[in-house]
């Protein structure tokens, strides 16, 4: 896959990427990360890439000289099948993030971001040049950096060989809809909390059993809304029955 990202400050991308897995992935081939400072893109001798918003207000906008010339510089260099690659903007304003668009993102071979930064950037980038537009979240941050990130993280992620084992992928919270069971290791008795024991049984029907049932355990207590979008088994269902039905219990046992 091939990820092109437009920024002010490309030096912010170089840690995140530049260790463990995705530094492998980049120096095996299976990812080309390709950065580029929208000043770059500019005409003047101040590399003037934002300007005071009409209207009046606080703040500063990005331009949409630089970054129209800088994603055409993009297309510039792609094979006519891609020209209509992916081209998203980090937004509030975008659709939430979640787990199934990251795996739509990664179904692509090339992906172009476009981090905004000060006060946004100029509407007619959203209008004429974004073809999607992506947020991480309900909250305000100091430019689309970050959310570039972890969109990116989720992505590559996804990819095959990127990660030492595709068994991680399944076993992720949010990758069925749901979230994960609870993970130990050695030492098996740390300070008096001991790891459960069907997990030392070498019984895997037991272990897969039990671990089913600490995912619909700790979704209901966690994250119940995604029970309801989930695609729940006749057996999971029974189980979140029995365990709706046993915390029911515990709370008149409290009250009383």
């Amino acid at each position: 896959m091939r990820i092109d990202i437009l920024t002010l400050f490309p030096q912010m991308f170089e840690v995140p990427f530049g260790f463990g897995i995705f530094k492998r992935a980049i120096d095996n081939g299976l990812v080309s990360l390709n950065l580029h400072n929208i000043r770059d893109y500019t005409h003047d001798k101040h590399h003037t890439a934002d300007d005071y918003p009409y209207g009046g207000g606080a703040g500063m906008v990005l331009k949409p000289e630089p970054i129209f010339e800088a994603v055409e510089a993009i297309k510039a260099g792609v094979k006519d099948e891609e020209a209509e690659l992916p081209i998203i903007l980090l937004t509030p304003q975008g659709r939430p993030f979640s787990q199934r668009i990251a795996g739509e993102l990664s179904r692509n071979r090339h992906l172009v971001f476009i981090c905004g930064h000060y006060e946004g950037v100029d509407e007619r980038v959203q209008e004429h040049l974004a073809t999607d537009e992506i947020s991480i979240g309900d909250y305000v941050l100091t430019g689309g950096e970050v959310p570039a990130m972890v969109v990116i993280d989720a992505v590559l992620r996804l990819l095959p060989g990127v990660l030492g084992s595709e068994d991680s992928l399944l076993e992720d919270s949010h990758a069925s809809g749901l979230l994960e069971y609870p993970q130990y290791t050695r030492p098996e008795d740390y300070r008096g909390w001991k790891v459960p024991e069907v997990l030392l049984s070498g019984n895997h029907a037991r272990i897969a059993k039990w671990r089913r049932e600490q995912i619909i355990r700790r979704t209901q207590e966690r994250r119940p809304e995604l029970l309801n979008k989930a695609n729940l088994g006749f057996e999971d269902e029974q189980m979140v029955e029995r365990l709706t039905t046993k915390r029911s219990q515990v709370n008149k046992d409290r009250e009383s």
